[in-house]
């Protein structure tokens, strides 16, 4: 309507960010980049827009809500335990702060852009990033955004940002050395052809695991020559199992990267008239509660999801007490010996 005063969706939409991104430039309360700072300035300028102090109260109030957002299929969510207890151990911490979490499943990358967006609108004081990618754009989107971020990752950062880039903590845990010890328990029993089903190797965890389990096989002389690619699913893991065990020099063992895709394969491979383990060693990861209560029960990693999800709470409320660690080790991956593991059979 001609004459209509502009508002700040319009300044959003001029310089082509979110709402809460135009509120921070002009509060300073968390920092923007300098070259969409000058985007901001320049379309408001030009709208003849001016910051209201309930604009900038948007960016600078408390809302007492952390926010998770998950891009996942629900059917993975749904079957993979470590959500729920990483989600019970952030509830934890936060209870006793006194704050909430708001949790977000999306489909597709825009949809998970538009709920960090509406979280820097205003509707949260942080966020935690889990699942990341290889090369994942999140960690420089929050930061535009404005939001005070914390990564959960399988590894300790490689690189440190530059002194001028806001400190992103990183709460991290040691999964290779675990993989590590899978692949020493199977070679101590006897096993040379051991293969493993990898998660998608898009996530960094997932090709953590593919590298550490590589190069476990390397130092003990073996090659890391039969590596399929799953999705977490246990359709994911029965189909890879059903490619592994196809034809008669088939492997003798399976390092799994989730205990789904374990549970998936042992239930083939038993169907297929295996034995389990004296014909077909078998290793899962997570150890999910339905591991210890099968026959025989799965040997396992416990990454302790929960703890896992009340450090990165805590971490998340220090960053936005002004207190960012660079990254901090969560110590509690453990290996838990089962009896799917046995020498290998003589043909």
């Amino acid at each position: 309507m001609h004459g209509a005063r502009p508002t700040i969706g319009d300044v959003a939409r001029a310089a082509g960010v979110s709402k809460g991104t135009v509120s921070l430039a002009y509060s300073g309360k968390r920092p923007v980049a300098e070259e969409t700072r000058r985007r901001i300035f320049a379309a408001a300028e030009s709208l003849r827009w001016t910051a209201s102090s309930s604009a900038q109260a948007l960016a600078t109030s408390r809302t007492s809500t952390i926010g998770l957002v998950i891009a996942r299929r629900p059917e993975i969510i749904a079957t993979d335990t470590f959500f729920p207890r990483f989600i019970a151990g952030c509830e934890a911490v936060l209870a006793e702060a006194g704050m909430g979490l708001m949790l977000n499943v999306v489909a597709d990358d825009d949809a998970e852009t538009a709920a960090y967006e509406r979280y820097a609108a205003g509707r949260v004081d942080g966020v935690i990033l889990l699942d990341v990618e290889q090369g994942d754009r999140r960690p420089d989107l929050v930061r535009e955004l404005g939001l005070t971020a914390v990564i959960l990752s399988a590894e300790a950062p490689h690189e440190e940002e530059p002194v001028d880039t806001p400190v992103t903590p990183v709460v991290y845990t040691e999964d290779a050395a675990a993989v590590g010890e899978l692949v020493e328990l199977l070679v101590d029993a006897g096993h040379s052809s051991i293969a493993h089903v990898s998660g998608p190797l898009r996530y960094v965890h997932a090709a953590a695991r593919r590298d550490a389990f590589a190069a476990a096989m390397t130092r003990h002389g073996l090659l890391p020559d039969r590596i399929v690619e799953g999705d977490f699913t246990a359709a994911s893991g029965r189909d890879a199992t059903a490619a592994l065990l196809d034809g008669d020099d088939h492997p003798t063992a399976i390092v799994y990267a989730n205990d789904v895709m374990a549970i998936a394969g042992l239930s083939y491979a038993r169907s297929s008239g295996l034995r389990i383990p004296e014909d077909l060693s078998v290793t899962g990861f997570d150890d999910s509660e339905l591991s210890a209560h099968l026959s025989p029960g799965l040997t396992s990693v416990s990454t302790g999801a929960d703890v896992r999800g009340a450090v990165a709470a805590r971490t998340l409320l220090a960053a936005l007490g002004g207190d960012a660690h660079r990254s901090v080790l969560v110590d509690g991956t453990v290996v838990v010996r089962r009896g799917s593991i046995a020498p290998p059979s003589q043909p």
